[in-house]
C-alpha cells in the first residue's frame, strides 16, 4: 500500500543520486507496493539548469537522456513485476505558454501511464532552486511575494487548464526558497483567490492533489500542500495521493509518518494510489486507474515498521 507517485534517480536527472534500478531495490526493500518513476521532461535550451550548462547539456541531450530512461524503466517494470507495481511517467514543466505544445509532443511520442504536473518556474526564472533566483523572479514580479505568488498560480492555471495532468505536483512549490517560506496564504486575498480557483478546476477535472513530503524533508512546517490548502481542496471534493519526490534512494518514503499524521490532522480521510484497470477516468491513460486507502491501512502497514 504506501506508495509514490512522484520520483527522480542520479541515472536520468543531473541533480539527483543513484542508478534507476537501485531506487527500486529500495523501493521493494521497504515494502512499497506502488512506484511511479516520474524523470523529468526534457527542456529547451534557455531553460536548462546550472548543473545541466556545467555538465555540457543540451536540448538533444535531454531528449536522448529521456528516451534512455524510458527503456530503462519499461526493462525494469518487466524485470520487477512480481514485486512492485510500477508506473512510468515523467515530470513535466510548464514554463510559459509555448510549454503546452513542447509537453503534448512528449506525450504523443512516449507510452506514458502517467505524468505529474509541476511549475518551477516564473517569468522563466527557476523558484525553486536558490534565495538568489527566487529574488529574482520576485523582482519581476514587482518586488512582492504576493505578487510572485500570484503569477506563480496564474502560471499553475495555465498549465492545469492545458494539460489536466493525472496528479498535481508540489502545489505550493513557491513557498520553498521564500524568506517566508510558511506564510498564512489567507491572508494575501490575491493570491488565496487564485490558489481557490485552481483547486477548484483540479477538483473538477479530478485530478490528484499530491502531499508531498519533500518540503518537511527540506525543512518546512507542512508539506505541500500546506494545511490551509489542502484542506480547501479537501472541502472541494477533492482527492489526495502521496509523493516522496525522492532524488536518491534516501530519500524514499522519507519523513511519511509525519505525512499520514498531517493527513489525519487535516482532516483527510483516505489516499488515492494507481493501480492497473480499464475503468480509468483519463482517456490518455486507458491501462491506469486509482483506488483508496484508508489513513489506518497505510499507518499499520508493514512500511512503517522500518521508518
Amino acid at each position: 500500500m504506501p506508495f509514490s507517485h512522484h520520483s527522480h534517480s542520479g541515472q536520468f536527472c543531473a541533480h539527483a543520486q543513484d542508478q534507476l534500478e537501485e531506487v527500486v531495490k529500495v523501493a521493494i526493500a521497504k515494502k512499497m507496493e506502488v512506484f511511479a518513476m516520474t524523470e523529468h521532461m526534457p527542456r529547451e535550451q534557455q531553460d536548462l539548469y546550472p548543473e545541466e550548462i556545467q555538465a555540457g547539456y543540451s536540448p538533444e541531450i535531454l531528449l536522448d537522456i529521456f528516451s534512455k530512461y524510458y527503456s530503462e524503466a519499461w526493462r525494469l517494470q518487466k524485470a520487477y513485476a512480481s514485486t512492485l507495481k510500477i508506473f512510468i511517467g515523467t515530470e513535466i514543466d510548464w514554463i510559459r505558454p509555448s510549454s503546452g505544445a513542447f509537453i503534448q509532443n512528449l506525450l504523443s511520442t512516449f507510452s506514458l501511464q502517467l505524468f505529474v504536473g509541476s511549475v518551477h518556474h516564473v517569468h522563466s526564472i527557476p523558484i525553486d532552486y536558490s534565495a538568489e533566483l527566487f529574488a529574482e523572479a520576485r523582482r519581476l514580479s514587482g518586488g512582492s511575494n504576493e505578487r510572485l505568488y500570484e503569477d506563480y498560480y496564474d502560471l499553475q492555471y495555465e498549465m492545469l487548464s492545458a494539460l489536466k495532468p493525472p496528479v498535481v505536483a508540489h502545489f505550493d512549490l513557491i513557498r520553498l526558497k521564500s524568506d517566508n517560506p510558511d506564510p498564512n496564504v489567507r491572508e494575501m486575498q490575491g493570491v488565496w483567490e487564485k490558489i481557490c480557483r485552481n483547486l477548484a478546476f483540479t477538483a473538477n477535472y479530478g485530478g490528484l492533489l499530491e502531499l508531498n513530503s519533500a518540503a518537511l524533508r527540506k525543512g518546512l512546517k507542512e508539506p505541500y500542500p500546506n494545511a490551509d490548502i489542502s484542506k480547501e481542496f479537501l472541502s472541494l471534493g477533492g482527492a489526495f495521493t502521496i509523493s516522496d519526490d525522492s532524488h536518491c534512494i534516501d530519500q524514499i518514503g522519507s519523513h511519511y509518518r509525519e505525512l499520514l499524521h498531517f493527513a489525519e490532522r487535516v482532516g483527510i480521510k483516505q489516499i488515492t494510489y494507481l493501480q492497473e484497470g480499464s475503468s480509468t477516468k483519463d482517456s490518455r491513460f486507458p491501462n491506469t486507474t486509482t483506488e483508496t486507502a484508508t489513513l489506518s491501512q497505510l499507518q499499520h502497514h508493514p512500511f512503517f515498521e522500518q521508518v
